[in-house]
């Protein structure tokens, strides 16, 4: 990534200069919810009530329809105050009730969507799974194949949930089908408690494009991530640069997954078990197969489709962690349906790529910043669910708990 014209940096002076203007706009708004906030932040949604785990038939669940976050708000604040307000709620909201959100950015487009795809298909294609691993940087750089990453034991959860928002995932979890390669994305801090969270990067022999294909998409996630993150804080009451003052220097991941449908394409195989991620914010392209389940704070299944031209985002547990559980972290899985099949067999018969990939990419808090309830959602109960950690820490108790720690 370019750091001299990045539009992260860009994105900073924008929101600066349109808060000095709109600052006191802004501040009566937010005091009209700060009541409302500090009650709902108090709220823990209890598990839903139902059977317990069973090997059930697959349902069909409807695809949900989120909420879409138009950026074009963000860059015309001062030209259209309450647009931009308006969509600052809606994200707060989206992010609570359903731990996601579709996303319009006009920075991004579907061209270098395709172009990054068709280079992951190129490179799972032809990776071996082990030249470019890095098992003793915990996989946190360099490709992952599959049979390593295994989701946490979710199964008393699982078993809460009514009939028809079971997951398809087996209780307990088995070792996910699907690859996936690291890449770090924007500057590293230049002294850490975390050096191994910050390696430098695995470059594939082969590939001459790689670097600037993934420096490319890595800067477009992350640019919209940044701009949504000061639009989250506004929308929750909160100072604009909360998080993303606490996201500069983070370890971000470009992570896109790829399972090959040549050896893992029959319905109702589990690509990614029901988990949810453990970083800040995920956000991800439109993918080229379907097969994305959601469930929403109420435990609700739900299929995803991504519109095109539209990015997804999901909330991660470091921004559970930071609003103590007003948002909470968004349990998904991946796996394949009868649409995904209806896909495979035209895309074989096309002789296309028959890797599934996923355009991810995570963004994180800073590894070195403490973890813990922001003021608005501190109390004690959120305190006690919640005690502050370093990031660099709660990351690495998650990499062991998934099986991709180095000392696991």
């Amino acid at each position: 990534m370019n750091n001299n014209n990045c539009p992260i940096a860009c994105n900073k002076l924008v929101v600066g200069a349109a808060g000095a203007l709109i600052g006191g706009i802004v501040s009566w708004y937010l005091s009209q919810r700060q009541e409302r906030l500090a009650e709902e932040s108090r709220r823990v949604t209890p598990p839903v009530k139902g059977s317990a785990p069973t090997s059930a038939a697959p349902s069909t669940p409807e695809v949900i329809d989120l909420p879409v976050i138009d950026l074009k708000t963000f860059f015309n604040q001062s030209g259209d105050l309450a647009a931009y307000l308006n969509e600052c709620n809606k994200l707060a909201n989206a992010l609570h009730e359903f731990g996601c959100v579709v996303v319009r950015d006009p920075r991004v487009n579907d061209n270098e969507n395709e172009t990054f795809l068709n280079m992951m298909e190129k490179y799972f294609e032809g990776s071996d799974g082990k030249k470019d691993s890095r098992p003793e940087y915990s996989y946190q750089v360099g490709v992952t194949p599959s049979f390593v990453e295994k989701a946490r034991d979710h199964c008393t959860l699982m078993g809460a949930y009514g009939p028809g928002n079971k997951p398809l995932s087996p209780c307990p979890p088995e070792f996910d089908a699907k690859w996936r390669f690291f890449w770090r994305v924007g500057p590293r801090p230049t002294t850490t408690r975390f050096p191994s969270m910050n390696m430098e990067d695995v470059i594939p022999e082969g590939i001459p494009e790689w670097k600037e294909t993934m420096d490319m998409w890595g800067s477009r996630m992350m640019d919209a991530l940044f701009s949504l993150a000061s639009m989250a804080a506004i929308g929750f009451g909160l100072p604009e640069d909360t998080f993303t003052s606490r996201m500069q220097n983070g370890p971000h991941l470009l992570a896109p997954t790829g399972s090959d449908f040549k050896v893992h394409g029959a319905k109702n195989t589990i690509l990614a078990g029901f988990h949810s991620d453990l970083n800040f914010l995920t956000i991800h392209g439109k993918s080229r197969f379907p097969g994305l389940y959601i469930w929403t704070r109420d435990g609700t299944k739900r299929a995803v489709r991504v519109p095109s031209g539209c990015l997804l985002v999901q909330a991660g547990k470091q921004i559970e962690y930071l609003t103590g559980g007003h948002v909470l972290a968004g349990f998904h899985e991946v796996v394949v349906t009868e649409a995904t099949v209806d896909v495979i067999n035209r895309k074989k018969a096309a002789g296309e790529s028959l890797w599934r990939v996923s355009s991810t990419c995570f963004g994180h808090i800073q590894s070195d910043v403490m973890l813990e309830p922001l003021p608005r959602f501190r109390n004690d109960k959120t305190s006690e669910r919640f005690p502050p950690i370093y990031t660099g820490d709660f990351v690495m108790n998650e990499l062991k708990a998934i099986k991709l720690g180095a000392n696991k």
